[in-house]
């Protein structure tokens, strides 16, 4: 294993709901692409440190303390240096859509203005973007008072309040600032022309004010408030405000196991991850959200062939999602290899994803807007799918590269899929074959009770006939297919927190899957298994889980796919669900320990 120059855990997000940037706890942004999230990487330094390409800004300080946080309420990051000689902050950020207040300045950019707060600090500034997943180093040569950078059929501007000398593929600068002066840095797209300073600031004002606008829209007024808040923040981050999409993360190929090959991109619109968004942002009364992407996924769904109804993940814009490849000249985040763009598990069936969409469809019913006669049509056809394919093997929510197997799982969130749409029809008065969709509802129930449960001791199992655990089945009280203290159930419970927990770490499962390398634990599974506890009536153990979840959190409260065990983040970052999945479990637990508590929103 090489170790990493900068970790993941070591970073802020900052995005304008198209793309989004990592910037490094050094201030260094070592991860960007353009101009879309699941477009080809401008920095990936991430990736790769001595050819993936980063912007980086460095103060001339003796050993500093760095510190990052947030704006309060905001996606706008601070990155702080503090040393006896003088101390400084940058201030990162891209401008939303609607908070660009300069019309001739309409064009998408990224904003770094650096303060100095105490004492007089050199800086040293490199702007060193390589296109294409850093295949292509740009031409670099200046223009219209910046630099410009060009190449790979795209063109980026540099502009700057101080001197920017350009070579070998890069825009450099040396300055000085005493306490109080500040420096800016934009970097946007070809249309972009040089701001000054009063833009800037505006711009600056404008998009904080916009993120606290949308964080007052909260409807949760709990005791995690400000995790939450963070965490809401984090996912609309991987909302697009274009199309409606909700990506899985905004990384790509960030190992599950440093050094190993468990390394998948995971910027697309995964139906399950999203759909399970949408239950978070309605929990925290972001219906505009929610609805967004209802009406994205049925976009999908009316397009798609009536054999195969929708598809696991697609491409943000809701094109079908890459093919897998490797970039064999990425030496990979800790040496671990391939580096991966694409993703193959887009052509497996995962049955399990229409249970997460009809379920987020009730829920946007239940508190949105009701659905059309045209959306009710393409729900049975849905139903009429599920009918005619649940009993057959599948990937599962693991996406299992063997093998197709019969998942519980699988088996469950079908269930979920005929089970919503039942209710549906009957709130809605909606026409529908109620009694055969009851009857297939029914079997399914018949069937996970009769051949899921271990043989010997009782309890629920990865697979039909199986003997294996799995994270995936602390799912099935919060889609209420069990009760969350049925004995059954409880045994299952005390198994997986047996099995497969090693302490406040929960793994997905023990057993072969396919893959070489083993990987960390899912940080989903915590708040899973916190929530479980806590509706099983185990409140203090589930808030004792739940705080040391929220301790895998990163000092700026993101959360990353899996964590290895000294707690360091693993895999893509941030993870949507590992967020959604807090969500729900504060939620929830919120309601156990205040019996007074009435929140906004009841599911």
């Amino acid at each position: 294993m090489v170790e990493p120059l900068r970790t993941i855990g070591e970073h802020g997000i900052i995005g304008d709901l198209e793309t989004a940037a990592l910037v490094a706890r050094d201030a260094t942004i070592d991860y960007l692409c353009w101009p879309s999230l699941d477009s080809p990487t401008v920095f990936a330094a991430l990736l790769d440190a001595e050819n993936g390409g980063a912007f980086t800004l460095s103060p001339a300080l003796d050993e500093p303390t760095r510190l990052q946080l947030y704006v309060p309420d905001t996606n706008v990051l601070l990155t702080r240096w503090m040393a006896e000689d003088g101390s400084a902050e940058v201030r990162d950020l891209m401008p939303l859509p609607d908070a660009r207040v300069h019309p001739d300045r309409a064009a998408r950019c990224l904003i770094r203005r650096v303060t100095v707060t105490r004492g007089c600090v050199r800086f040293a500034m490199r702007c060193a973007p390589r296109f294409d997943y850093a295949r292509e180093i740009p031409s670099a040569t200046s223009a219209d008072r910046g630099i410009r950078f060009a190449g790979a059929g795209l063109t980026l501007r540099l502009f700057a309040s101080v001197p920017l000398a350009v070579g070998d593929g890069a825009a450099t600068a040396e300055f000085t600032l005493r306490a109080g002066d500040s420096a800016w840095f934009v970097l946007g797209e070809e249309a972009l022309e040089c701001p000054d300073e009063a833009a800037v600031v505006a711009d600056i004002a404008a998009t904080s004010a916009a993120w606290q606008a949308w964080t007052r829209k909260s409807t949760y007024d709990g005791r995690w408030r400000e995790m939450m808040t963070r965490s809401a923040l984090a996912l609309k981050l991987l909302t697009s405000a274009r199309h409606g999409s909700i990506a899985a993360a905004a990384t790509f190929s960030l190992p599950e196991a440093t050094g190993a090959g468990r390394n998948w991109d995971y910027r697309a619109t995964w139906i399950r991850d999203a759909s399970f968004t949408v239950y978070a942002f309605l929990r925290l009364g972001y219906v505009d959200e929610a609805e967004h992407f209802n009406r994205w996924a049925a976009r999908r769904v009316m397009a798609a062939d009536p054999a195969h109804p929708i598809r696991i993940m697609y491409a943000i814009d809701g094109s079908e999602a890459a093919d897998e490849l490797e970039l064999a000249h990425l030496a990979g985040y800790a040496g671990s290899r391939p580096v991966r763009i694409g993703n193959a598990a887009h052509a497996q069936t995962q049955l399990d994803i229409f249970g997460e969409l009809l379920d987020s469809v009730y829920l946007s019913n239940k508190y949105g807007h009701a659905i059309s006669h045209e959306g009710w049509q393409h729900v049975r056809g849905i139903v009429d799918h599920v009918i005619a394919h649940w009993q057959e093997p599948d990937a599962g929510i693991w996406e299992m590269r063997g093998e197709p197997r019969h998942f519980l799982h699988s088996r469950v969130m079908c269930w979920v899929a005929l089970d919503r749409a039942i209710r549906l029809a009957h709130q809605r008065s909606l026409p529908a074959p109620l009694v055969a969709w009851a009857e297939a509802r029914d079997a399914i129930v018949e069937d996970v009770w009769t051949n899921f449960r271990h043989p010997d001791h009782g309890y629920f199992v990865q697979e039909r006939g199986g003997r294996e655990l799995d994270a995936a089945l602390l799912m099935m009280p919060l889609v209420r297919f069990v009760s969350s203290t049925d004995p059954v159930w409880l045994k299952t419970l005390d198994a997986i927190g047996t099995e497969l927990r090693d302490d406040g770490l929960v793994y997905r499962y023990c057993n072969a899957d396919g893959l070489e390398g083993g990987e960390g634990a899912f940080t989903t599974c915590t708040f899973w298994y916190a929530e479980c506890l806590a509706r099983a009536g185990r409140i203090d153990e589930a808030q004792l889980i739940l705080a040391k979840g929220i301790a895998y959190a990163n000092p700026l409260g993101l959360f990353s796919e899996e964590v290895d065990r000294r707690g360091l983040a693993l895999g893509n970052f941030p993870q949507a669900l590992t967020h959604l999945a807090f969500v729900s479990a504060a939620y929830f637990i919120d309601r156990r320990l205040d019996p007074t508590y009435r929140p906004n929103w009841q599911p």
